[in-house]
Parts: structure tokens; sequence; C-alpha cells
């Protein structure tokens, strides 16, 4: 049975960042993603509750988990869902980014769900339309649909008992959007965060994270209750970043030696596309422990959520 508890008063247009959002915000939006869990166990997955509505997939950026759970996300919601590329759009002849969002807008879209390379281009379309805009990432700064999908995924594990838990964000850093909404939205929820990576691949400033940071994988992850690998985002990097990546994989590559020694019951995330033997050893992203199919799963429940909250909102 969907839940579309109307009481709750959903006070954002946009979805630019876990920093926008309280704690009931997180859990109100966690809650109706679990409602639409059954909904692909049906024989038809499809509701018609966004049935005449229209969503906008703007992928100035790559994606293929992103972009098509939340294609899936809309169309089993009944709403009507286009993509444009960058390739596809008149941004590749030279129109600013404004004009190209005004244009989608006179079409009179309900979302726009906008990736693009640069940071804070959602945050820019969000104050010129009028339109519910997703931040599908933007740079190295946000991706927040990832973080709640992430929240999703532990949430199945540990239940509501998030304040007390230590999770391990492992890897690069420096280059992830995904581990800076990780850092916002756990925080925000009592979880104690750890970093651990390359001092080449941990970002400057972090004295003012709310984050403990370990130059060993070894020390990072005694009695973790979680570890999320990133993916070692090489085209973002510039050379000399790393001595190699076969240096990279012997420290910090999550095995199963590594998995000993957090918690027993410690399981694994990763937000994709994996990079086996690299940044995670087969045996422990193919083990009992690892969440990273279940991500995948939640991604869709998740982003449908968001299009209901964004779409509905009056």
């Amino acid at each position: 049975m969907m839940n579309t508890d109307n009481r709750y008063l959903w006070q954002h247009k946009d979805l630019l960042d876990c920093n926008q959002l309280s704690c009931d915000d997180v859990f109100h939006l966690l809650d109706l993603a679990r409602s639409f869990q059954d909904i692909h166990k049906r024989p038809v997955r499809k509701i018609p509750t966004l049935q005449g509505r229209t969503v906008v997939l703007f992928f100035v950026e790559n994606s293929t988990r992103t972009k098509t759970s939340f294609d899936v996300a809309g169309k089993r919601l009944s709403a009507d869902t286009h993509a444009l590329s960058l390739a596809g759009s008149s941004l590749n002849k030279g129109e600013s980014l404004l004009d190209t969002g005004l244009t989608l807008e006179a079409m009179h879209p309900d979302v726009i769900v906008v990736r693009h390379s640069s940071s804070g281009t959602a945050e820019f379309l969000a104050k010129h339309l009028s339109c519910g805009i997703v931040n599908a990432g933007d740079g190295w700064h946000a991706h927040p649909t990832q973080a709640l999908l992430d929240c999703y995924s532990l949430r199945t594990v540990w239940g509501d008992a998030f304040a007390g838990k230590t999770l391990l964000i492992l890897g690069d850093i420096a280059h992830s959007r995904v581990a800076r909404s990780n850092v916002v939205l756990w925080t925000k929820l009592g979880v104690s965060v750890r970093l651990a990576g390359p001092r080449t691949l941990l970002p400057p400033g972090l004295s003012t994270w709310p984050v403990t940071v370990f130059n060993s994988l070894d020390e990072a992850i005694e009695d973790v209750d979680a570890v999320m690998c990133l993916r070692l985002q090489l085209e973002r990097q510039q050379a000399g970043l790393l001595p190699s990546l076969a240096e990279y994989s012997k420290r910090f590559c999550l095995t199963s030696k590594h998995m000993a020694k957090a918690k027993p019951d410690a399981v694994v995330l990763h937000p994709g596309p994996l990079n086996r033997g690299l940044e995670i050893a087969d045996g422990v992203a193919d083990s009992a422990k690892s969440l990273i199919l279940n991500q995948v799963q939640a991604g869709v429940c998740v982003r449908m959520a968001i299009l209901y909250l964004l779409a509905t909102r009056k």
C-alpha cells in the first residue's frame, strides 16, 4: 500500500543537497520510498500517481545508474519522462545553460533532473526556473539522491538506530560528490563518519568537516559498522596524484582481510561503477556483507519518492 501521507508538509521546491533537509524530511522521504517497494514485484509495475506529469532528465554528464533509475522511477509513477543529453541539446551549439533551462521550462515540465560537470549548476537553475529541480550530481559538489539511497539501504540493516554507528568512507574523497553528500546526511542523523584515502586524494579544508581522517585503511576500519568504497575517478584527476594504480590497490583496496577488523555484522556499499581489484576485492563485492545491488534497487524507490514529493508539492 502506497503511503502518500498528505499530513506531512514537504516544503522544498527542489532537492539540491542533503543540507536542506531536516531529519523529519529524511525519514518522511525514506518512509515514502519504502511504501513504493511492492510496486516492483507486481506483474504490471506501474501506478497512476503522476499520470499527466512531466519529468525531464537533463543529463549533460554521462550516467548509467542514476539516469536509468530516474527514468524507471518516473515511468513507474506513470509520469511522462523525456531524456536530454549534451549531444542532443543546444548547449552543443553554444546556447547558454540558462537559455536551455528556460526553453525546457517553457514546455511546462513538473520536474527537471539535472546532472552537470560544473558545481552549482542545479542551484543556478533552481533560482531561475519555477519547476522543481533535482540535483543528480554537479561536479564535485553534491549528489543528494545517492546519499539518500545509501541511507535507505543501510536503514534496511540498521533500522532507525543510526546514532552511535560508525561509517567509513574509503577512497577518492577529493573528487567525490557522493562523499560530500553522505557526510552531510550521516552526521545529521548522528552517525560518526571516518574518511580514509591517500593524502593526495583528500580534499583541502578537512579540518572543518565533522569527520575523523585516516591515512591507513587498517586503522580506519577498526570496529566500523559499515564501509562505503568510492570509485577512483581517474577522469577528474591530475597526473601525479598517485604513484601507480598498483600502489593504490595495495594500500586501499577493500579486502576480506580488512573486513575482519570491522564489526562482525559490518556491511559494504559502493555507488558504482566498481573497479574490481582496484577499489574493492571480488570476495567483498560479492559477499553476503555487500549491499551494492541493494543500493541499485533502492535507487528506484528513493527517486520515485523524490519525484512524487516535488511534482505534487503545492
